[in-house]
C-alpha cells in the first residue's frame, strides 16, 4: 500500500518557514542526505507519529484558496490556545468566508509567515 512520505510545501525564505514549522509541530531537521543537500526537511521526533514536511522554495505566490493545506490537531490543548501559540509563532488568522460557520468540531484557518493556509481542530474549553 502507497503511504505519505513527506509533504513538499512551497515557500519563499525556506529558513523562516522551516523555523516556523519546527516549532509548531515539535518536529526536528533531518540532517543531510548528502554533500551539498541544503533542502530543509523537517521530521517527527523518533517514534513520534506524523509525515515529514520539505521546503520547497518557489518563486509563486501561496494561493488564496490552495487546493491542498494542512490540517492540524490542538490535541489536549484547548483550540483558541493553541492558535494564540502559532499565532506568537507567526502565524496569522484567515478571513474563513468560504468555511462552514458551525462545524462538527470547531476549528481556525490560519497561514503560515509564507503565506500558506493551514486549519487548526481541537476543543475549546467552554
Amino acid at each position: 500500500m502507497t503511504m505519505v512520505k513527506q509533504v513538499s510545501l512551497g515557500v519563499v525564505d525556506d529558513v523562516r518557514a522551516g523555523e516556523f514549522w519546527r516549532q509548531a509541530l515539535g518536529h526536528v531537521r533531518r540532517p543531510p542526505r548528502c554533500e551539498g543537500d541544503d533542502w530543509i526537511v523537517l521530521e517527527p521526533p523518533q517514534g513520534v507519529p506524523g509525515v515529514a514536511i520539505a521546503m520547497d522554495v518557489s518563486e509563486s505566490p501561496a494561493e488564496e484558496f490552495p487546493r491542498i493545506h494542512f490540517d492540524l490537531d490542538a490535541g489536549e490543548r484547548d483550540l483558541d490556545e493553541e492558535v494564540g501559540r502559532l499565532v506568537a509563532l507567526g502565524a496569522q488568522r484567515v478571513d474563513g468566508q468560504h468555511y462552514p460557520e458551525n462545524p462538527a468540531r470547531p476549528y481556525v484557518v490560519l497561514a503560515d509567515p509564507e503565506g500558506n493556509q493551514f486549519c487548526v481542530e481541537g476543543r475549546r474549553a467552554d
